[in-house]
């Protein structure tokens, strides 16, 4: 069932009348109550808080009571961390990971190649070696091993001593796999991915999306859930009396972790993952973990990161490793307290990571051109495959065509008559569910994923049937316009976009999934200038002018090449325009500069 328009907002009349921008998008509000000019609620959040009225407005529309506002602006783990013992299998598996520190076992850990199967792995291997423990850990390679564990890479961590195995950010759908070391070996399962069904490895499998677990904290990441097991082993010892002899342990020093895998995993930020990303970019920031400090630094992030910083220049480099380098090179990176490993770690993961950027756009090329047949082809969905495309990046390339064409996007890479690849879905269609129907109807070799996020590996002389296959699942597809709506919080004159309401605004973040930063549109104004910029032309720069012909306001457009609205702003007849986009103040060179960034423009 496709729920794009789930408060309904999109049945209102267009924003500022657009409907149909120069980026081929309606603007609606975000929710109808942003259209109230007599919103009850929106008008006791003002007066009770001290908020501006847009502010106020805002809260009201993502429907923040009074109740919630102090825990929604100021959100702390004290009161948002849920008791780890709501997790089917948490008790015993905490009992197990004392077990395991009392009598100082050698523990292997396998952990996906993603960002939160790095920092999910990371986090275990160094709470439990600070414990004690001996700890082997184990990053599969994408193209040579394949998504979660393997019997061979097992094998290895036995064979290196291991009596207990984990398998982090992975493991629910291994059941064959982790079952083969049935009675030699303990097995435990942190994981976040839906399972099949029912069946479970035999072992411990703490899942908060297994059918029997009651914990309703599915929209957590592996590494979210590696944090409350810490949490709980923590709990566990101290019962135990275990710290009246050895060093205290503190969960709270791997919140920077947490907060990565959270916002890399791209998890909703509401409830406590709005702690953990809160109070782990607080931990961040304090540069302790040698690792992302030297990342951070190859990578620009110039004054403290943030949740923006993380998704877009830290995430993508770890991610490199795991893509088109070497695998484990964004766990090490994690773990390292050396400062020359570090350094030499993050400028190597910086470097995949531009190699990586190359690849990609090679691809990306030939894919939007194939996606357009596709579409006109009547497919509801687009599925893609190249014989000499790079598993490593056919992840993005699949999330670019879904952002630039509105269509859940599978795309994949041939190999040995297998396609192994990944797919990204739009809002209200679960993909997720989709690939695990056709794994079920047996057009699969393996499968499964979340909602928006999958992957997935079909025989190559069952594509077309996978394809019609899915095509009817995600149907409603069809009826999606070219481009999204684009979902407003509020509307403003260029004298009304202050340094003022900019650091408002930021007062609602952290943003991601769940809590999308403010989008405004600024109503008549005209572009009197605009250049490009940056490395290689691509960032579109432009100076906003109100109607009194005063008022400036610098805009930025990133990815201007891709966006059609961009040539309106060029326009040297300058006409009168809407722009929407969001509104920060940031810091350069010690100065604050107030910039509006564009996300798309109507001329009025």
């Amino acid at each position: 069932m496709l729920l794009n328009d789930p408060h309904g907002s999109a049945s209102l009349p267009p924003v500022l009348n657009v409907h149909r921008s120069a980026g081929e998008r309606r603007w609606v509000w975000r929710h109808p109550s942003l259209a109230d000019n007599d919103n009850r609620l929106a008008l006791a959040l003002s007066q009770k808080f001290e908020l501006t009225e847009l502010l106020a407005r805002i809260l009201a529309g993502r429907d923040i009571t009074v109740e919630h506002v102090e825990n929604f602006l100021k959100p702390r783990l004290k009161t948002a961390l849920p008791n780890p013992s709501c997790l089917m299998d948490m008790d015993r598996t905490a009992q197990r990971l004392a077990e395991a520190v009392t009598h100082h076992e050698t523990i292997g850990i396998l952990g996906d190649y993603d960002v939160d199967g790095a920092c999910g792995t990371a986090l275990l291997t160094d709470a439990l070696r600070h414990l004690g423990c001996t700890v082997y850990t184990h990053i599969p390679d994408r193209i040579e091993e394949g998504y979660g564990p393997n019997i061979p890479a097992l094998e290895n961590l036995v064979t290196q001593g291991a009596t207990l195995l984990i398998c982090v950010d992975c493991g629910t759908a291994a059941i064959d796999i982790l079952d083969h070391f049935e009675g030699r070996v303990d097995r435990i399962v942190l994981d976040h991915h839906k399972p099949d069904g029912a069946l479970l490895p035999k072992g411990l499998v703490v899942n908060p999306n297994r059918l029997d677990c009651p914990s309703g904290l599915g929209h957590l990441c592996a590494t979210a859930i590696t944090f409350l097991t810490v949490v709980a082993l923590r709990r566990e010892l101290n019962q135990q009396g275990w710290f009246e002899h050895h060093p205290p342990l503190d969960p709270q020093s791997y919140l920077d972790l947490t907060a990565l895998a959270t916002i890399c995993d791209v998890m909703p930020l509401r409830d406590v993952n709005r702690a953990f990303v809160t109070q782990g970019l607080k931990v961040m920031n304090q540069h302790r973990r040698l690792g992302l400090a030297h990342l951070a630094h190859v990578a620009g992030v110039k004054n403290n990161s943030s949740a923006m910083s993380c998704g877009f220049a830290l995430g993508p480099r770890i991610n490199a490793g795991g893509r088109i380098g070497k695998a484990d090179h964004g766990l090490q990176l994690l773990l390292s307290t050396q400062e020359g490993e570090a350094r030499a770690l993050a400028e190597e993961l910086d470097s995949v990571n531009r190699q990586r950027q190359t690849v990609e756009s090679h691809i990306l090329d030939a894919a939007i051109q194939q996606a357009e047949a596709q579409i006109q082809n009547g497919h509801a969905v687009i599925f893609l495959h190249g014989d000499d495309w790079h598993p490593g990046v056919v992840g993005i390339v699949a999330g670019r065509l879904k952002e630039r064409f509105n269509r859940p996007a599978l795309v994949g890479a041939l190999q040995d008559g297998v396609v192994k690849g990944s797919a990204r879905s739009v809002t209200g269609l679960d993909l997720g569910a989709a690939i695990i129907a056709a794994r079920q109807a047996d057009l699969l070799i393996t499968g499964g994923g979340h909602a928006m996020a999958a992957g997935f590996s079909v025989a190559e002389e069952k594509l077309n049937a996978f394809h019609s296959f899915l095509d009817k699942q995600l149907s409603e597809a069809l009826t999606l316009p070219p481009q999204d709506d684009l979902r407003l919080d509020g509307v403003l004159t260029i004298n009304s976009a202050t340094p003022e309401l900019a650091q408002q605004l930021a007062m609602l973040a952290p943003f991601g999934p769940g809590n999308d930063e403010p989008l405004l549109a600024l109503r008549h104004v005209r572009c009197v200038k605009s250049d490009r910029i940056g490395r290689d032309g691509n960032t579109l720069r432009v100076i906003l002018q109100g109607e009194d012909g005063y008022t400036r306001l610098k805009g930025l457009v990133f990815r201007a090449g891709d966006k059609a609205f961009a040539q309106l702003l060029e326009d040297r007849a300058r006409p009168l325009l809407h722009v929407a986009g969001h509104l920060r103040v940031e810091t350069w060179q010690e100065r604050e500069n107030l910039t509006f960034f564009i996300f798309d423009a109507f001329s009025c």
